[in-house]
């Protein structure tokens, strides 16, 4: 469910009357997304994305959101375009809401990715991260590693509901992570929430990436870490080490890893598990009954954290090591 807010038909037409956009065809709700009301619009010119933004989005953060697609699409990045208004600005206001046009990007999502796929995934990971480089707005992650315990505290004193013994489970990852998280490593731009639902393929091949408004400054290879979770563990929660090496290749062709952040990817792959189930636990224990929103299993990604916390080296997760040379003694 993502249509919080509804509109009319006159609303529309008012809203679309300051933009170059054609006129009004057609126009329904889309029913993916969590975070804001999305609208699928035909006008008499282009197909269109109509976004509200909702409460739980600051609108201090909407002009890095849309300067961020504008500045990677200018840097060759294949993703959709915040269309301008009239007087050049680049939100407006509907039902009572921040709200923006955006391109319509053709594709379709995955179900059932495949290693190919997720080398090409991978490639566009890297592309974007060397396409942000130079975007001058800059946003905090306020899901890295600082902002998870203030999310924990919300949601501990009812972990044990979701499986017995969790809290305890859950406290000390905290503290490991929190006393191990990598420092120094390459940061800048990163999607930060890469799921098969916010890449398009088309012909079977990658057509662009959507879905901004997780978007922030952070650590490059933590953003990979996201995509393992994402990409590479099947519907048993099982790992499957040739979609992560396809991944990682795919990655590694465009920006290659250096090896702090090779060494770092098991800490990186736990903390991104990590982030994830929190906000899925919170969601889950908070939510009411009744309410017209896809609750997500947070024990996904508790699985994936587990099998996070036996890894050893990022070869485990399909990255080729170099052999090391042998030195001979004559």
């Amino acid at each position: 469910m993502a249509v919080y807010t509804d509109i009319s038909e006159d609303e529309l037409a008012k809203f679309l009357s300051v933009y170059d956009a054609g006129n009004l065809m057609s126009y329904k709700g889309i029913a993916e997304g969590v975070e804001n009301s999305n609208f699928l619009l035909h006008t008499d010119k282009a197909p269109y994305i109509l976004t509200l933004y909702e409460k739980r989005v600051d609108p201090g953060d909407l002009p890095f959101f849309l300067g961020l697609m504008q500045h990677l699409a200018d840097h060759g990045l294949s993703c959709p375009l915040p269309v301008a208004r009239r007087d050049g600005s680049l939100l407006g206001e509907l039902a009572g809401r921040p709200a923006a046009l955006i391109s319509f990007l053709e594709g379709m999502w995955l179900r059932k990715p495949e290693a190919r796929h997720c080398r090409e995934v991978g490639a566009a990971l890297a592309q974007m991260h060397l396409a942000g480089e130079g975007f001058t707005i800059t946003r905090k992650n306020a899901l890295s590693v600082s902002g998870w315990r203030p999310l924990w505290d919300k949601s501990e004193s009812r972990a044990d509901e979701v499986e017995p013994g969790l809290a305890a489970e859950i406290r000390a990852e905290l503290g490991f992570l929190e006393s191990h998280w990598p420092s120094g490593l390459p940061t800048g731009v990163i999607h930060a929430d890469l799921f098969p639902d916010n890449v398009f393929f088309l012909d079977d091949h990658l057509s662009g990436l959507i879905d901004f408004y997780f978007a922030c400054n952070d650590v490059l290879a933590y953003d990979l870490s996201i995509c393992l979770n994402a990409w590479c563990f099947e519907k048993d929660w099982s790992y499957n080490i040739t979609k992560g090496m396809a991944l990682i290749e795919g990655y590694q062709s465009v920006r290659p890893l250096s090896g702090a952040e090779i060494d770092a990817l098991p800490v990186f792959a736990r903390g991104s598990a990590l982030r994830f189930f929190l906000t899925r636990l919170y969601d889950w224990i908070m939510t009411p009954p009744g309410a017209m929103v896809t609750k997500k299993d947070p024990k996904e990604y508790l699985r994936k954290l587990r099998f996070h916390q036996h890894v050893r080296s990022a070869a485990e997760y399909g990255l080729e090591m170099p052999v090391p040379s042998m030195k001979v003694t004559v």
